[in-house]
């Protein structure tokens, strides 16, 4: 069963007179339940591509279905309620509200989908235990390491139940150690929640926990190759 299908994704984008490839026919079938690594140096199209899977840009051509519902043709308030109730993002720069704590941050797009607050609460706080926070729901962003952030962004995408996860360059900004401990999470949370992973990374420290590796290059796969010897 797929958790998202695109099929012959074009996307170019112009930077003053000169055109510059984005995506170049890409088609792609991500299974659900899968964990799944877009790989490539900077410009080769991974960003472009899950911002695609995302609903965040729309191709200028092909397809894009998530479970059994075609988006690249949604419009804008389609797109915004699928990405609150389908999707959960992670970005390299955490993006959490500095004004809330860990635990309001991950209440917030809960509370967005109309959870009520004690539900929420709840689910933040059983969140946030599970990916090793438990103790500091308390905390405002800036009292937290990065690599804590970078969870309780984790801790936001996961709670609101979604069937896929997009993560853009998660390790970017961590040490090694904090980067590992991230893909151990992540590795923990495809597995117990089956829900889908993708990730965009030019980190090889981290590459190796995917249990599928898709390589882009000038907006094209250039190879897609399953790693059954993944981390554990």
């Amino acid at each position: 069963m797929s958790a998202i299908h695109c099929r012959d994704l074009c996307k170019t984008f112009h930077q003053g007179e000169e055109e510059i490839t984005g995506l170049d026919h890409v088609s792609l079938d991500i299974e659900a339940g899968s964990f799944v690594a877009l790989v490539g140096p900077s410009g080769s199209g991974k960003t472009t591509l899950l911002n695609a899977m995302g609903g965040l840009d729309r191709p200028d051509s092909g397809e894009i279905v998530l479970g059994d519902t075609r988006i690249d043709t949604l419009d804008q308030g389609e797109l915004a309620d699928l990405r609150l109730n389908r999707i959960g993002f992670v970005f390299q720069s955490y993006n959490l509200v500095p004004v809330l704590s860990a635990r309001e941050n991950v209440e917030f797009v809960m509370q967005l989908q109309g959870v009520g607050a004690q539900e929420r609460a709840a689910r933040a706080e059983a969140v946030l235990a599970e990916i090793g926070l438990e103790g500091l729901s308390g905390r405002r962003p800036a009292e937290l390491s990065g690599g804590q952030q970078q969870r309780v962004a984790v801790a936001r995408a996961i709670a609101s139940e979604p069937q896929l996860i997009l993560a853009d360059e998660p390790t970017a900004n961590l040490d090694s150690h904090s980067a590992t401990q991230l893909m151990e999470l992540f590795v923990h949370l495809n597995r117990e929640h089956k829900v889908t992973f993708v990730m965009a990374t030019h980190d090889t420290r981290v590459m190796r926990y995917a249990r599928r590796v898709v390589s882009l290059q000038d907006g094209r796969i250039e190879s897609d190759q399953r790693t059954p010897e993944a981390v554990e």
